[in-house]
């Protein structure tokens, strides 16, 4: 037991990050029964969808799950009132000023934990009032923080910063890594990438089976003059990477991005005009297993990183 283990009521100090078109009822429900945290992602579900997988997790699981809701959300006074209508007691917000909803969720008797990538940020969280803080490093998939901050920097400058449980993201998919995390600072851990591959996952199985061939530099951080987003090599990706060399301006940008291209290459595997978020770790993933699988594993390594360490 840890602070964040004893914060959200898990067994393991793992949770699994609120992924766009990734992470619905099946996997969050699969993740809390493993023992660690599963978060739905509101960012990808109208009102009414969210309601339902909130309704279908209740009955995957008995254990706590909560979601990750982006705060820049068009319809977010109709998500926070459904996310309080069914009783869900733990909120991950991100993309946003955590000032404008954590007094009002914590008014509802729920723990908030928000998504950072500085130290300056994590500070506003703390004054804020939330619960704890996830700190997001520049190794991440999907959107990132614009300070491009590696993991291995971030933690311990988020540490020294705040008082707060923290949990440490970005190019986290190991027990090495869970262990290299504590050591930094952090009292546990989001995973994205090694969970948005998993046989629980809502992705597109063309998806993960094109993610599991990534290697080494296959995935980079574009986008940057809209929202920074990590995508792997495709047909799309080239693209935008061309415009931004020949300096493309946002409006441009935002015309090449249009509308639903995450959907499309997440959910419905269209890997060639498809937006194609994923993690750096995604080189160090090889298989598809199930979250029981993964997880049992990470807290295999992790124990046999730990008596490795002790062995020194």
């Amino acid at each position: 037991m840890n602070r964040i283990t004893s914060l959200l009521g898990i067994q393991y100090p793992i949770i699994q990050g609120g992924m766009v078109w990734c992470s619905g009822w099946r996997l969050a429900s699969a993740v809390s029964n493993a023992g660690g945290l599963g978060l739905l992602g509101a960012g990808s579900m109208h009102p009414d969808v969210l309601r339902d997988h909130i309704q279908k997790c209740k009955l995957a699981t008995i254990k706590p799950f909560g979601v990750n809701v982006p705060l820049m959300y068009p319809q977010i006074e109709e998500i926070m009132n459904i996310i309080v209508e069914e009783g869900v007691k733990i909120v991950f917000t991100s993309a946003g000023n955590p000032k404008t909803w954590t007094s009002w969720l914590k008014e509802k008797g729920i723990t908030v934990v928000h998504v950072v990538s500085s130290a300056k940020f994590a500070l506003k969280c703390q004054e804020a009032g939330v619960d704890a803080v996830v700190a997001e490093g520049f190794e991440a998939g999907g959107h990132n923080g614009r300070e491009e901050t590696t993991t291995l920097c971030l933690i311990p400058a988020v540490r020294k910063a705040i008082t707060l449980p923290l949990i440490a993201a970005g190019g986290i998919g190991t027990g090495e890594a869970i262990l290299a995390a504590s050591v930094l600072g952090a009292d546990g851990v989001q995973i994205g990438s090694r969970f948005a591959l998993t046989e629980e996952s809502s992705a597109h199985n063309d998806f993960k089976d094109y993610c599991l061939t990534l290697k080494e530099g296959d995935t980079k951080l574009l986008l940057k003059k809209l929202a920074p987003t990590r995508l792997a090599k495709n047909a799309f990706r080239d693209l935008v990477e061309d415009a931004e060399n020949k300096g493309a301006s946002v409006e441009e940008m935002r015309d090449l991005l249009g509308k639903g291209r995450a959907k499309k290459g997440i959910f419905e595997g269209d890997l060639d005009e498809g937006e194609l978020e994923i993690g750096q770790v995604t080189a160090l993933i090889d298989q598809k297993n199930t979250v029981a699988e993964v997880m049992a594993e990470l807290v295999e390594d992790f124990k046999a990183a730990c008596q490795k360490e002790n062995n020194w």
